[in-house]
């Protein structure tokens, strides 16, 4: 099994400041920080809340929240793009002091209000956002990605692997990026040529269905790579993904399918677990969390949250049903390449990199 107990860890923060100093009480023994924070909203992106993705784990951060810190949590759900603007002024509108955004898509919307809004905390995840009271939730998923690209190219019977992307944004195709090293890696550790369909690192440009909900599209494409003779696909563009294991299932189970953000053998329905080679992980649920509990705290700070392999913030899930099919030799040099992007020894390059 390859899932990290780190990943249960909150995410550490990296080039986090000193805390602050604890209060005293008139005794002089240590007090509890006094909570500013009573109440927190959530914006997501048009994908809706349900999406078994990055909005569904975020949420889910929020509600913990809710249960460990005491901070009521509140979701506007955005499904279609006119909802987006409107919705972070509303949240912004019910004068809690922390808003959490979450996609590119709210990028603009967010960094609007905060300029407008100096004292309240944003959050933001996946994307960037430049602000003093804005913080960045980001993850370095090429790392991960790259240990999913190496055991998808040791499964491959056919020789050929394949990704497809909902569009070509930094956060889809930085996923790519480390797929395609992971393959050149195990390509050049066994003298194998697997091939990649659907995206070249050189020219930054792939497969994209245009579109991060509509499971059909995800289908049409898979049944294309299929007939390419792809038998691992890795679909990273929300629920479209879904159409791959659905392409794969009306095609007798002729490919395994990778999932990204969580652990699709908890959210996708049962009948895909069959097919799930792996998940490339990102701990955003925990890193929700975290950037409540600072805020919490009462002071407003514009410090990244970035997820590693080294924090625990990214890495690839479990194989389950499909453990048997992954070598001991290939967990072994996993575990292996795995300590080596923790120690600086490789570094997965992508030009959309956080």
């Amino acid at each position: 099994m390859l899932a990290v107990p780190a990943l249960a860890a909150l995410l550490l923060l990296a080039g986090c400041a000193a805390p602050p100093p604890a209060a005293t009480d008139e005794s002089g023994g240590t007090a509890a920080p006094e909570q500013s924070l009573e109440c927190a909203q959530m914006v997501t992106n048009s994908g809706g809340l349900n999406d078994r993705s990055f909005n569904e784990t975020s949420w889910a951060g929020m509600e913990r929240a809710e249960a460990e810190l005491g901070v009521e949590a509140n979701v506007l759900v955005s499904t279609t793009e006119s909802d987006l603007a409107p919705n972070v002024q509303a949240a912004v509108e019910t004068g809690c002091g922390f808003v959490l955004t979450v996609g590119f898509e709210l990028a603009a919307a967010t960094g609007e209000q905060a300029a407008a809004n100096p004292d309240v905390q944003f959050a933001i995840v996946d994307e960037i956002v430049e602000g003093p009271n804005v913080r960045s939730i980001v993850f370095d998923t090429a790392q991960a990605a790259y240990l999913a690209g190496y055991a998808a190219a040791s499964v491959s019977q056919t020789g050929i692997v394949a990704t497809f992307g909902g569009g070509n944004q930094p956060p889809v195709t930085l996923f790519m990026d480390g797929f395609a090293a992971g393959i050149d890696a195990y390509n050049a550790a066994k003298g194998t040529q697997v091939r990649l369909l659907g995206w070249d690192p050189a020219t930054q440009d792939g497969t994209f269905t245009g579109d991060f909900e509509n499971v059909s599209l995800g289908q049409t494409q898979t049944q294309a790579f299929i007939a390419q003779g792809a038998d691992v696909i890795l679909p990273v563009a929300g629920q479209v993904g879904e159409g791959a294991f659905r392409a794969s299932l009306d095609a007798g189970g002729t490919a395994l399918v990778l999932w990204v953000d969580n652990d699709g053998y908890d959210t996708l329905p049962e009948e895909f677990r069959p097919l799930l080679l792996t998940s490339i992980l990102k701990n955003t649920e925990d890193a929700v969390v975290q950037a409540v509990s600072d805020a919490a705290d009462g002071a407003l700070s514009a410090e990244s949250i970035v997820g590693t392999l080294e924090n625990g913030g990214v890495d690839i899930a479990p194989f389950h049903d499909l453990d048997a099919r992954v070598s001991a030799e290939t967990k072994s040099e996993l575990d292996a390449l795995r300590e080596q992007i923790i120690a600086g020894e490789i570094t997965v390059e992508s030009p959309s990199g956080p």
